[in-house]
């Protein structure tokens, strides 16, 4: 699977992104693709989807939109085409705060999400996404978050070790500093 991609932004379209890469334009469909600044380098992180006649690439900028993105996905009836949207038109606190408090209201606002899909959502990811807390708390630790909790660790023992790693170490550092704060 490929995680990101770091390449110049050369093509921007309403839904779509062309980022290019040692000579090689990689369409990547993301939320916003004016939120990426043509002629700029970036780096995108990446979903892949295989189906029989297709590959489709999805971007994010962050690893909190992918998070999430991926966890919608997981909802029964809500694939990339609902998701993306979402993403567009939602903050990511918002979205997580609505599912998080059952508001049906908010998410109905997304396109082609009717009553029935914002209930199914509300089931399948109430109280297990990242807290918002967490999201506005981690600003440039997001790799290091997905790697804490792809480890089994509950975002409140996260959130708690997070303000005391130094942001200058690369992220196998982290980890470790992470690690070894967490069996303290």
């Amino acid at each position: 699977m490929l995680n990101y991609i770091i390449g110049k932004v050369v093509m921007q379209e309403s839904n779509y992104i062309v980022v290019e890469n040692n000579k090689i334009g990689y369409t990547v469909y993301v939320a916003n693709p004016f939120s990426f600044e043509l002629n700029s380098e970036v780096q995108v992180y990446l979903y892949n989807q295989v189906k029989e006649d297709e590959y489709t690439l999805y971007g994010f900028k962050n690893l909190d939109e992918r998070n999430l993105f991926l966890k919608l996905i997981d909802v029964k009836g809500l694939g990339p085409k609902i998701a993306m949207p979402m993403l567009a038109t939602g903050s990511i606190v918002g979205i997580i705060d609505a599912i998080d408090r059952e508001n049906v209201l908010y998410l109905t606002k997304f396109p082609k999400v009717g009553e029935k899909l914002a209930r199914q959502i509300i089931l399948d990811l109430k109280g297990k996404l990242a807290s918002k807390d967490t999201i506005t708390a981690t600003g440039g630790f997001d790799e290091l978050v997905s790697v804490l909790e792809s480890l089994g660790y509950k975002n409140t023992e996260i959130k708690k070790v997070i303000p005391k790693v130094n942001a200058s170490l690369d992220i196998e550092n982290q980890v470790k500093e992470a690690l070894r704060l967490m069996l303290k």
